[in-house]
């Protein structure tokens, strides 16, 4: 999202442009939105895997039982793509 122009600082940064300070409040509000955002592309993430992984969809899994369920079935998709490398090395 574009920040508001009014939202930009005064002191020179690293490129000697000028910007404004900004208000506690702004800061706090600017903090809020960062964090709501992580939070969004984190929950994003986890839905991602649950309807990429068939074990999960389902639902109703934890954060850490997603994460484990997702890595195994990660692995047993390299390991199967190596197979199928030797495979058609062979042929």
């Amino acid at each position: 999202p574009r920040k508001d122009s009014s939202i930009e600082a005064t002191s020179k940064g690293k490129r000697g442009g000028k910007r404004e300070h900004l208000s506690e409040a702004e800061k706090r509000r600017n903090h809020i939105q960062s964090e709501q955002k992580r939070r969004n592309q984190i929950k994003y993430g986890f839905d991602t895997l649950t309807e990429l992984v068939p074990e999960l969809r389902g639902g109703g899994y934890s954060k850490s039982a997603v994460l484990q369920h997702a890595a195994v079935y990660v692995e047993n998709l390299v390991g199967g793509n190596a197979a199928l490398r030797n495979i058609l090395k062979s042929l």
